[in-house]
């Protein structure tokens, strides 16, 4: 009998196609069991013939696993999401992973991550990365119940969760002490609401904290987010005195140097600038970022190795990997060049 037009094939129909019964066609398919290779190469040669292709989520279910892999990115427009994906996406490819991502063209809040969550979990996904820094910790938590998880750009200490991540108050520290070398002693610090990002904030406290600690002056500038950099910078830096802005991201120093543009002050003449990333367009030389770069492409890759390791049981250990970032003595900051 023939198929029903549009009517996708199914391997009663492979096994219709290669003369063979419908278990030699699973077993073929599958993998699993013993098969002749004539009979291998008679069903293989069906299913192309027939366009048939694997339903892997049914696959999965009889299998105990999917292969597949869920990844909740906060912001894929932002550069850190954007280069984390790719890494993580080549790492899964080379353990036969595949990768579904849930994600925002915008700013994926709380409640929508936690949604988004869910969706993935329902997927039969074998494992979750999750990298959104403004996902706070106990929400993650009740997700362990189904799945094992890796947190990705952040330090976590929850029980049951592995998280991979470079250290943001050593880099914020770095940072300080960079300025401090160069003998800067009012720095302004443009620090992001802990609500917005939690790893934006704690590289931001732990440069308060070295400035302070040197016996120095740090300036607190409050920002929403690092979006709203330059409109702080913008209402904050007349009268101020600070010979030295502080970013929490690059995109926020380059919104730094456009508003001292804007003044007809540039840095390092007038103002040091720092930044924090240090990778993606604006790690070129050409722009020259006084940051700090974080590996963003070894916590992906790490983040997918450990997960995949949890699923296949070769590790059942909760880990805590700290990756080092290096500073990067870029030209936008210098000594003191203007009276203070």
């Amino acid at each position: 009998m023939a198929r029903a037009r549009g009517k996708a094939p199914t391997i009663l129909d492979i096994a219709a196609e290669a003369g063979v019964s419908k278990s030699a066609v699973s077993r073929a398919l599958s993998g699993q069991g013993e098969v002749s290779a004539a009979t291998r190469d008679r069903v293989e040669r069906a299913a192309r013939k027939l366009g048939y292709v694997a339903n892997a989520m049914a696959r999965g279910l009889v299998a105990s696993q999917t292969k597949t892999v869920g990844v909740l990115l906060r912001d894929v427009t932002r550069p850190f999401y954007a280069w984390l994906q790719t890494a993580m996406q080549r790492a899964a490819e080379e353990r036969g992973y595949q990768i579904v991502t849930a994600t925002s063209a915008a700013d994926l809040g709380v409640a929508d991550a936690l949604r988004a969550l869910t969706s993935l979990v329902s997927l039969q996904v074998d494992g979750l990365v999750v990298s959104s820094a403004r996902l706070p910790s106990e929400e993650i938590v009740p997700f362990i119940e189904h799945v094992p998880i890796v947190v990705a750009g952040r330090r976590e200490t929850s029980r049951g969760i592995t998280s991979v991540f470079c250290d943001d108050a050593d880099g914020g520290a770095m940072l300080a002490d960079h300025l401090l070398q160069l003998g800067h002693g009012r720095i302004a610090v443009v620090l992001t609401d802990h609500s917005y990002s939690l790893s934006q904030y704690a590289r931001g406290i732990s440069m308060i904290e070295r400035i302070r600690a040197a016996g120095k002056t740090a300036v607190v500038w409050e920002a929403a987010s690092d979006r709203e950099a330059g409109q702080v910078i913008t209402d904050r830096i007349y009268g101020s005195g600070v010979t030295a802005i502080m970013c929490p991201t690059d995109s926020a120093a380059v919104d730094a140097l456009e508003v001292l543009r804007q003044r007809g002050e540039s840095a390092p003449e007038e103002y040091a600038v720092t930044g924090y990333d240090g990778f993606g367009p604006l790690a070129t030389p050409y722009l020259g970022l006084t940051t700090f770069r974080q590996p963003v492409e070894d916590i992906g890759r790490t983040s997918i190795e450990l997960l995949i390791d949890r699923i296949e049981g070769k590790t059942d250990q909760d880990r805590l990997v700290e990756l080092r970032g290096t500073l990067v003595e870029g030209r936008t900051a210098a000594g003191v060049r203007r009276p203070t």
